[in-house]
């Protein structure tokens, strides 16, 4: 058996049953991008590090944001002792608000930029209340219930102020890196701290948790400061107006964006929420300086020379409600293109985001404007490391076990196979996905059962609830339409009016006047012959009627007559009208819309109970 195949079976090895057992249980960030989130448990004590979310596919319709299923945590809240946060990234912090909703978080520890972006957003969700925030500086350790001692280790990523942890259990030390690179010119000056990984790397390290992401990719990753002089030259050439679109929280890359705006004497203007949110965290805590008067607002701007004006905006993954989308769209309220424009996409795409930039770019380019994108310009680097960043942490800490996290299979794959190129046996890895509980003791690692994975979908109302029906409507709607049919029944077990009936996005030969007779006859079949299946009548002459039974009935009737003449599968809502007081007859004003084949204006009389349901044609 060949070694990659060996750590893909992830062996459990015999452990000694009095041993200390730490449990490692990821809800986010295995076999996939985004959503990073850990699970450290021991003693009963539940130690949390990150938090993060992702973003929706294609097929998510109607989605703004997806998270980890969190009901491990609903379940053992009460062991929850604490949070540690590695950085301030979306993908890290994005969750945590989301989460307090559902339970409380005693206290969470993180860098200061970190914090100062959660801290805004706790307050914004109204549950600041819900947790204590604390802020911790390179080599502070501090203590979480019983069983844990975190030590933060400065690293360098694609962030300010971001960490690796070292996690002092009672079963040996476990690093996590968080995501990293060795970056040796960092724009900050603020250098990985290689003195403590060598120190843990020394005294011994137990397990090696680490950053994936571009493990397929050989070599170290380019410093950030590589990007300076490729942004400059492109800066210097232009004539007219600069749009730079970024991360909102690549600091580094807007601080060095201002730093060229400043040396060629242009205004910067600032356009999305989160971009003006980090640049005020960021120049508070004095990651980026600059003086007050090179920013302009945007109105102001609009009467400067076109050569003075920068342009940093968000955008650059071509996110609908960001501000170059609605700017290539022509939907932006103060930004229009103008020919001679010059955009430049610091940044790549991000897995599941490619569609989007370049439908983006393209609609820029055909409104005049010079887009300056793509991985050969050298106008952007990836804040994580390639195969020999990952080869020099595995030398500096020199870990007993290994677990790659925070990619895509693949991607866990390559690096369990870097591991091995450094000497760490394949029987001493593990390769995971979310939900596996990974059983960490001195002397032994192993897979052993699993927690409830998943993910939970948030919309503009909030938490998605019962979310497989809710997607499985929106993708029958996105993809056959709907169709609307409100009826209302007497206790004679007769329509009181005729169905309206409404189609939307139905695409059809079928004449919708003869789709509304052909509905309106199948109703009345199937209440002249079900009609005493669902209707009892006692001696007293009480009326018992199964009205939802008989609602299940027509509904099975209609999708199959739907399906039969429209030839697809619409969502089907039926909207059914009936006496509220059983004893005694009355009709019924059915109004919902502009009806199809419907002659007649119905009664409005009494009041009366209406039943909607929305059935997915199967």
């Amino acid at each position: 058996m060949s070694p990659i195949l060996k750590s893909s079976l992830t062996p459990v090895k015999a452990k000694n049953p009095n041993e200390p057992t730490l449990k490692i249980i990821p809800l986010g960030g295995l076999h996939e991008i985004g959503k990073n989130t850990c699970v450290f448990e021991i003693n009963d004590e539940i130690l949390l590090l990150d938090a993060g979310l992702a973003f929706p596919t294609d097929g998510m319709h109607g989605i703004n944001i997806v998270l980890p299923d969190m009901t491990y945590l609903r379940e053992n809240q009460h062991k929850i002792k604490g949070m540690i946060v590695t950085h301030g990234h979306e993908d890290h912090i994005g969750g945590i608000p989301y989460h307090l909703k559902q339970f409380d978080i005693p206290i969470i520890y993180g860098p200061r930029l970190a914090m100062a972006l959660l801290q805004g957003k706790l307050e914004e969700a109204g549950v600041a209340d819900r947790t204590k925030i604390k802020t911790v500086a390179p080599r502070d350790i501090v203590r979480i219930g019983e069983s844990f001692f975190v030590e933060f280790i400065r690293n360098t990523h694609s962030i300010a102020d971001s960490f690796t942890v070292a996690l002092h259990t009672p079963v040996g030390v476990v690093i996590h890196t968080g995501d990293f690179k060795f970056d040796h010119t960092p724009v900050d000056g603020e250098a990985y701290d290689y003195a403590k990984l060598a120190e843990h790397g020394e005294k011994g390290v137990l397990c090696l948790i680490s950053d994936s992401t571009n493990s397929e990719i050989p070599g170290f990753t380019p410093s950030e400061r590589s990007v300076f002089p490729n942004l400059d030259r492109f800066i210097s050439l232009a004539k007219g107006r600069v749009m730079v679109t970024t991360f909102s929280s690549s600091v580094h890359r807007i601080n060095m964006t201002i730093e060229i705006a400043m040396k060629y004497n242009r205004k910067v203007c600032v356009v999305g929420r989160s971009m003006l949110n980090v640049i005020a965290h960021a120049r508070n805590l004095g990651y980026i300086n600059c003086p007050d008067d090179v920013f302009e607002p945007l109105q102001s701007a609009n009467h400067l020379p076109d050569d003075k004006v920068l342009i940093l905006t968000t955008g650059s993954q071509g996110e609908t409600l960001a501000a170059m989308t609605r700017i290539a769209n022509g939907q932006h309220r103060q930004v229009r293109i103008r020919k001679g424009d010059t955009i430049i996409f610091s940044a790549n795409p991000i897995p599941g985001n490619t569609i989007a930039v370049v439908n983006t770019i393209d609609k820029l380019m055909m409104q005049g404007a010079n887009v300056i994108y793509g991985r050969d310009k050298g106008i952007h680097v990836s804040g994580h490391g390639c195969q020999e960043d990952q080869k020099l942490m595995l030398s500096l800490t020199r870990p007993k076990f290994f677990i790659p996290v925070h990619g895509e299979h693949r991607m866990l794959i390559k690096h369990s196979q870097t591991a091995q190129s450094t000497g760490i046996p394949a029987e001493n890895m593990v390769i995971i996905d979310n939900g596996d509980i990974v059983e960490l003791t001195e002397n032994s690692i192993g897979k052993n059962g699993k927690v409830p994975s998943g993910v939970q979908l948030v919309d503009n109302a909030g938490i998605v609830h019962d979310q497989a029906q809710v997607m499985e409507e929106r993708k029958q709607l996105a993809g056959d339409g709907v169709v609307t049919v409100a009826l209302a029944i007497g206790l004679d077990g007769k329509m009181m009016v005729k169905p309206q009936v409404n189609l939307r996005g139905v695409v059809t030969a079928v004449e919708q006047s003869l789709i509304a007779a052909l509905i309106q006859k199948t109703i009345e079949n199937t209440l002249i012959d079900r009609w005493d299946r669902f209707a009892r009548k006692f001696e007293s002459g009480q009326l018992d009627i199964d009205w939802t039974g008989l609602q299940i009935e027509l509904e099975s009737a209609l999708q199959r007559l739907v399906r039969r003449e429209l030839q697809s599968r619409p969502l089907l809502v039926l909207m059914m009208q009936t006496p509220e007081d059983g004893n005694k007859p009355s009709t019924a004003n059915v109004a919902v819309g502009a009806g199809v084949g419907n002659d007649s204006s119905p009664a409005p009389i009494g009041r009366r109970k209406q039943r909607s349901t929305a059935k997915v044609g199967s």
